[in-house]
């Protein structure tokens, strides 16, 4: 089933839903004060709700990666069992180091790193990008977390319905990826589906009412 649904994913990415290239003028686009996405993925579906005040520049950004079809075929590659499940790589290099390389503004935390809550990875100052992470658990000790200069990671939204397939992601693989991050940036989902094919992946991402 799951081999499935990875062959609909690459049927996806040749239909009107594919991404499209990267434009600048995308960056300049605001979410609306609350919006409602779904999440297709190898386990099923999640459903997310953001809402622009928890993290203005955060909840913008993920407003345009859903908006321009960025989360088709994205691999869940760092899935850390008790802790958080990762995403946002792109298998297109190009599309990738775009959104990449245009990281946004940090901000405080106000909605917390609880169960089920939704933020940005970073690493230094102004590298909230492309890439977000779903808390598995509450993993509160990210809400203050002084790392490269930097305070905190804002959740920028959180997952409504469909909890039981984001905990279903395979995990066993553990943080073995999340340290590979350049080979799978280099060679996509190929290296992953070669190497680590128990990996899940998200389909497709789109707004709901």
């Amino acid at each position: 089933m799951k081999e499935k649904l990875i062959l609909l994913a690459t049927i996806i990415l040749f239909t009107c839903c594919a991404p499209k290239k990267f434009n600048k003028k995308w960056l300049k686009e605001k979410s609306p004060k609350t919006f409602k996405a779904r999440f297709e993925t190898t386990q099923g579906i999640f459903d997310i709700e953001a809402k622009r005040a928890w993290s203005p520049k955060g909840v913008d950004r993920l407003y345009q990666l859903i908006k321009y079809n960025y989360y088709n075929d994205i691999a869940i590659f760092r899935v850390v069992p008790k802790f958080v499940a990762q995403f946002g790589i792109h298998n297109d290099s190009l599309i990738n180091n775009s959104w990449r390389d245009k990281g946004i503004d940090d901000e405080p935390v106000i909605l917390k790193n609880d169960f089920m809550t939704i933020s940005f990875a970073r690493s230094t100052v102004k590298t909230r990008s492309n890439q977000i992470f779903i808390n598995l658990k509450s993993n509160n000790q990210l809400d203050i977390a002084d790392y490269s200069g930097v305070v905190g990671f804002p959740a920028v939204a959180k997952v409504i319905a469909g909890s039981e397939n984001v905990l279903n992601f395979y995990d066993k693989y553990g943080d073995k990826l999340g340290i590979q991050q350049g080979p799978i940036n280099k060679f996509g989902n190929k290296f992953l589906r070669e190497k680590y094919p128990k990996v899940d992946y998200i389909l497709k991402a789109y707004f709901i009412k």
